[in-house]
């Protein structure tokens, strides 16, 4: 059986897939925060790097929105805090 943690990891690249990824970089980072006020109620922190062709001519913030409207029903709960490092287009590798 799957831990918590990983099914949430799971479940970020799944919903990722509409964004027709080439690469997705998923680091759980939870246990750095222990004791943390989300980590006491269960809710993990995950670091994000994704390159997608549908990042073409939009800006940082535009990008950091499409993921982000992805994950609305799972943050604060389970996902405590999603940090996206990067979001870039394949032509920007």
């Amino acid at each position: 059986m799957s831990s918590p943690s990983v099914m949430i990891v799971e479940e970020i690249h799944s919903r990722l897939g509409v964004l027709q990824p080439e690469y997705v970089d998923i680091d759980d980072d939870s246990a750095s925060h222990a004791g943390h006020a989300g980590s006491v109620a269960g809710g993990g922190h995950y670091d994000l790097t994704i390159v997608s062709a549908q990042f073409a001519g939009k800006n940082t913030l535009a990008r950091h929105r499409m993921v982000m409207a992805l994950f609305v029903d799972l943050i604060p709960h389970p996902i405590h805090a999603l940090s996206i490092k990067k979001t870039l287009t394949p032509d920007e590798l």
